[in-house]
């Protein structure tokens, strides 16, 4: 049985959070789909991507949000939004936090999805995290989403509003295979950190996600300027 309680899904237009809309479809009537525009390299394409899931998945227009947090971009410190710093190429694992980082970005996102909520009347707070993603980015590990709900607990109007994170402990090989299963639009979905036009192959994010797609032994629907092998030994290295 679905929930007839509204819920909020954070849709970047990357796979983690179609997959995460897919989770959030399968469980709830209705649902209310938050964008945000925060100066990214690749912010028209993922705006398009948001626009397509959400049409796909039948969410009305008065219930997406798309707002506009370019401060990010003049804050700066981020390839992704820093014109001055160039998105790099996948140079294998690494403990180390990337430049492509964005200095406390889910924080500024699940503030608005949090406020938007109280005017909606959501309980529930779907996002893509992945904590595979962790080593890189602290704000995917699962004691920031604890953090974060012990927050709204004491900072909203009656502390009931829960982030939900139903990808959170999968491998990228799982995630691509749970949009198989759920039948998520994977041709919708756009994960390059690069370029608009079509994903570049190279970058973390692109590597990433074909890593996954090899391992579930997928193909890959959307374009890319290089399917590099990221299952060879090679490419490990």
């Amino acid at each position: 049985m679905k929930s007839d309680k509204l819920a909020v899904v954070l849709v970047s237009g990357g796979m983690d959070s179609l997959v995460c809309a897919a989770i959030a479809n399968e469980k709830h009537e209705n649902l209310a789909f938050l964008h945000l525009n925060y100066g990214q390299k690749t912010e028209e394409r993922e705006l398009d991507c948001f626009q397509k899931i959400a049409d796909y998945y039948g969410v009305d227009k008065s219930l997406r949000k798309v707002i506009d947090v370019s401060f990010l971009k003049q804050i700066g410190g981020s390839s992704l939004t820093d014109d001055g710093i160039d998105v790099k190429q996948y140079k294998g694992e690494s403990e180390e936090i990337p430049d492509s980082y964005v200095p406390f970005r889910n924080t500024h996102i699940i503030a608005m999805a949090v406020s938007w909520s109280e005017v909606v009347g959501a309980k529930n707070i779907y996002i893509g995290a992945v904590n595979e993603d962790s080593s890189g980015y602290p704000d995917c590990r699962p004691s920031y989403y604890a953090a974060y709900n012990e927050l709204i607990k004491q900072g909203t109007k009656d502390g009931d509003i829960e982030i939900i994170t139903p990808v959170i402990d999968m491998a990228k090989n799982e995630i691509v295979q749970k949009a198989v299963d759920l039948g998520a639009p994977l041709k919708f979905s756009y994960s390059c950190y690069a370029r608009g036009d079509k994903a570049c192959g190279v970058c973390d994010s692109c590597a990433l996600r074909l890593r996954g797609f090899q391992k579930a032994g997928i193909e890959d629907p959307i374009e890319y300027d290089q399917r590099p092998n990221y299952l060879s030994e090679t490419t490990k290295k």
